[in-house]
């Protein structure tokens, strides 16, 4: 319980709104009016389980934004991506509210870093022996060979290399030869102002892997169902498949969860998801993409801040999980207070037991802190 003088903090619901993008595609839009439409259904769930909500919307910079609201009363479900699309803005928030002295849901900026960048994930990835398909990454198209890369063959998958939400990704993501590789990547980097990730297209079933929690602690596995596809190449969970409600693939590449899935295969999907995830860093929530070949779980994506969307893969986990949706935010909340000071873990080699790890002058910096995180924890367990 919260003392009586003492009024629980108020929790600010962060979220961009763009109205132009600064590359990629019009229909790209459709990705970020999904980051409002989460917040919103976030915030909803949060003031029925009683908290005090503000929603503040981003569309200037999040110092300005956030001026009225001292870190001391507030603590923050963020989801900051940045505002018209610009590249790595979501870490950058991140790193802000971590400099602003803020409590925050999700991860901090050092692990949205390294999973937006999928080059850097599958290279510290690959570095520990977690399976992650063969890659290149091109920063021009005349970059590309005219004869096949030793070591990746076709069929390639071609993603921008530092998107989410499946930006950039669309049937002719798949390419069969070196000049439709060349046309791909020239795509990517004129309309994505990127440089572009090839990967060797894994023939195989498709799992989202939802971990959370403290220790980390895996969700219902998740399978994505592609037998209404004839063409196993077509199998993909495409821009179309996760945000055009009129289009084929939205309708037809649904999740099953949980999955219909054997033990001993289920255990190492597990097991790998959790590898990944600790490996990045990830805070609180997250969510690891894989394919399986010959029964070998091969990480595709790390998604640090997944979508929290009510109709959204990890809602859909948790409720498999026995978590309603407000249940489900009410916990991702309370796992964002249980990390501590928000000193105590300013980088992955903090948390992972390194000589950068806490001591007691962290604490010092901000005195009020304790106290906020008592008043957090009370509110956490009874709502005012």
């Amino acid at each position: 319980m919260t003392q009586p003088d003492e009024e629980p903090p108020g929790v600010l619901v962060v979220y961009n709104v763009s109205h132009e993008l600064a590359k990629g595609e019009p229909q790209d839009m459709i990705a970020e009016l999904g980051v409002v439409t989460c917040a919103r259904a976030v915030s909803k769930a949060l003031e029925e389980a009683g908290y005090r909500v503000v929603l503040v919307p981003l569309q200037t910079e999040l110092e300005a934004a956030l001026a009225p609201y001292p870190p001391t009363a507030y603590v923050v479900f963020n989801f900051g991506e940045g505002l018209e699309g610009r590249l790595f803005e979501e870490a950058r928030i991140a790193w802000a509210l971590e400099a602003m002295g803020y409590c925050f849901t999700g991860s901090d900026g050092y692990a949205i870093s390294r999973a937006v960048h999928k080059a850097r994930t599958k290279a510290l990835l690959a570095a520990v022996g977690v399976p992650t398909p063969p890659w290149r990454v091109f920063r021009d198209p005349d970059e590309v060979p005219d004869a096949p890369l030793p070591g990746l063959p076709f069929p390639l998958i071609v993603k921008p290399v530092a998107e989410d939400a499946s930006l950039g990704v669309g049937p002719e993501a798949v390419v069969h030869n070196p000049e439709a590789l060349r046309r791909r990547v020239a795509y990517v980097v004129e309309r994505y102002r990127q440089a572009a990730l090839a990967e060797s297209f894994i023939l195989g079933r498709e799992f989202n892997v939802s971990v959370w929690g403290e220790p980390p602690q895996v969700l219902p596995l998740a399978e994505i169902d592609f037998s209404a596809f004839f063409d196993p190449l077509e199998c993909i969970v495409s821009f179309a498949a996760k945000w055009l409600e009129n289009s084929f693939e939205y309708h037809h590449t649904p999740a099953v969860c949980p999955a219909d899935v054997e033990p001993c295969l289920g255990g190492l999907i597990a097991e790998t998801a959790l590898r990944a995830y600790e490996i990045i860093g990830c805070q609180g929530y997250g969510r690891v993409d894989m394919r399986v070949a010959d029964g070998v779980p091969y990480v595709l994506e790390v998604n640090a801040n997944p979508d929290l969307s009510p109709d959204a893969g990890f809602a859909r986990a948790a409720c498999a999980a026995g978590y309603d949706y407000t249940a489900m935010t009410t916990h991702i909340l309370s796992l964002a207070l249980r990390q501590g000071d928000v000193y105590d873990y300013t980088s992955y080699e903090a948390r992972s037991g390194s000589p950068l790890s806490h001591s007691d002058r962290c604490g010092d910096l901000y005195p009020d802190r304790d106290r906020l995180r008592r008043r957090v924890a009370a509110s956490l367990s009874d709502p005012a």
